[in-house]
């Protein structure tokens, strides 16, 4: 988490509220090629969970290095991991 006094980052990321000067409180999850991966925006009333924001990471971080894995919700390193398919429909 960053402050923007500038207003570039919220710029690039549209969540600028141009009215009053202040970005809405948003948190993106980018790839080392550049893809969004995860996003939250929130009303600057509202605040983030730093640790949410962390097991997203790791979630993206352990995908990328293991392909054909996928990180079910509240997944923490060290749990287990699904490998998506037909044989999960209905099952989750």
């Amino acid at each position: 988490m960053l402050a923007d006094p500038n207003h570039h980052l919220c710029n690039m990321f549209n969540v600028l509220n141009e009215e009053e000067g202040i970005a809405y409180r948003a948190s993106f999850v980018v790839a080392p090629d550049g893809t969004i991966l995860a996003y939250e925006i929130h009303h600057p009333s509202i605040g983030r969970n730093s640790r949410e924001l962390l097991r997203k990471v790791q979630a993206a971080k352990f995908t990328m290095e293991n392909e054909g894995q996928a990180c079910p919700a509240q997944w923490t390193p060290g749990q287990p991991t699904l490998r998506p398919g037909v044989g999960l429909v209905g099952k989750l």
